[in-house]
């Protein structure tokens, strides 16, 4: 009897009941598509910000700092800690190696041009590493660094045999020097000469305006440091800091074995800059903490605008359902005073507005399901030029959140129904 019960009410109001389903439907679609790109965004934002550059560097442990945030402005003094070149795949090689987006080394110089001191910095442009597991892994400033505009070309890396070395020239030194793009210098270092190209003028905003930028093996040979870098600069993904990882910050020694356990096991920039230290002997590592704490700072307040839009589409979307339903249950006062003469319980008779709103909100749930699904893959595109996977476990919790919206929607209305007496109603009052 519930059931044909059910049946005759959605026959006989399918207007009012398409109505529910479609605001369910919206605020589904809308809480699916928010959900799906609250999972994804981590990554995804985590990847655009990394145009901040850099967020961990790696120096020798026994220098005990650089003049310069990314490395000395001059040539390396004698007996200076270097780090071995050979060394740079284990930066690959730890738990956290596919958050490491890449890295460059930097070894810096001075050579003379025309009797002219010029400072040089030697890195990877676009450099294949040997990485096991990742055959065509290539890295270095071109990815760690988008924010670099070079005017001309990159440097070619490696450097074809019988050909001249190819350079950028920073901004700076191009405007006092008077040199250009397809000039060609002949640079002398401490340990030899050799014959270079611009290839193209280079604007960061950094210390590399003032400098010759050029590929690492030709200042190693100039400086007469075969396989030996400075620095490494190293990209990763992270996640926002929170109270666990400012502690192992203060004081990594105070945290329990499970607090260390986890700490070790999420991707905090302290947690990765950690693991580097451990893979790269005679290392020490340091977060560049100007980069990671922005990050974690848009990525967390982007989280928050998501959860307010959606808490405002939970709201907007239960007044709907109950509006509605306040509106049936008006329509259908005589009904319910003739179930309620007949013998109906108060609560059979909520059961059944109970399931009729179960009904519209488990098909206005699974439609929201589907809107969100192509909401998020439109937004990613639009945002990052690459649709947001769409997890699957979103639509158990879509599904749970439309019938709980059309349930809640229906407890108010529903407390009407226990004051119709049926002689009143009956009687038209």
């Amino acid at each position: 009897m519930l059931w044909r019960m059910l049946l005759q009410s959605w026959r006989k109001n399918i207007r009012r009941k398409s109505l529910a389903v479609l605001t369910v439907f919206l605020a589904a679609g809308l809480i699916s598509a928010l959900l799906a790109v609250s999972i994804d965004i981590g990554d995804k934002m985590a990847r655009e910000l990394k145009s901040y550059g850099a967020n961990i560097l790696i120096e020798p442990a026994g220098q005990a700092a650089l003049p310069q945030l990314f490395g000395q402005r001059g040539a390396p003094l004698s007996g200076q800690d270097l780090l071995d070149q050979s060394e740079l795949p284990s930066i690959k090689d730890i738990f956290w190696r596919n958050n490491i987006v890449g890295f460059a080394p930097l070894l810096n110089g001075e050579v003379t041009v025309n009797g002219v001191t010029v400072p040089v910095l030697g890195t990877f442009f676009s450099q294949a590493v040997d990485v096991p597991d990742e055959p065509d892994f290539h890295t270095g400033q071109r990815i760690i660094s988008p924010y670099w505009r070079v005017n001309g070309a990159y440097p070619a890396e490696p450097q074809a045999p019988g050909e001249a070395a190819q350079a950028l020239i920073g901004q700076q030194l191009a405007q006092r020097s008077g040199w250009k793009i397809g000039d060609s210098l002949v640079l002398e270092g401490a340990h030899g000469r050799q014959s270079v190209r611009i290839s193209g003028v280079l604007a960061s905003g950094g210390d590399e305006e003032g400098r010759l930028v050029m590929p690492l093996a030709v200042v190693q040979r100039l400086m007469g440091l075969p396989g030996k870098v400075q620095a490494v600069r190293v990209s990763a993904l992270t996640v926002p800091e929170n109270d666990l990882s400012r502690r192992a910050r203060d004081n990594l020694e105070g945290l329990s074995a499970e607090e260390y356990d986890r700490w070790y096991c999420t991707a905090f920039v302290s947690s990765i800059a950690h693991q580097l230290e451990e893979a790269i002997s005679g290392s020490a590592v340091h977060p560049i903490w100007q980069v990671a704490a922005s990050e974690g700072v848009v990525i967390e307040k982007i989280q928050l605008l998501l959860a307010v839009v959606t808490l405002a589409a939970l709201a907007a979307s239960a007044m709907g359902i109950a509006s509605l339903m306040t509106s049936t249950i008006m329509e259908r006062a005589r009904e319910i005073g003739l179930m309620k003469a007949l013998g109906a319980r108060q609560w059979q008779i909520m059961l059944l507005f109970y399931l009729e709103a179960v009904m519209s909100g488990a098909l206005g749930g699974l439609l929201g399901c589907v809107a969100g699904w192509g909401l998020a893959k439109a937004i990613g595109l639009m945002l990052f030029g690459v649709p947001l996977s769409f997890a699957w476990v979103v639509v158990p919790c879509v599904m749970v959140i439309a019938m709980l919206i059309a349930v809640i929607g229906t407890w108010f209305p529903a407390r009407r129904i226990a004051k119709l007496y049926p002689v009143e109603v009956l009687y038209g009052n």
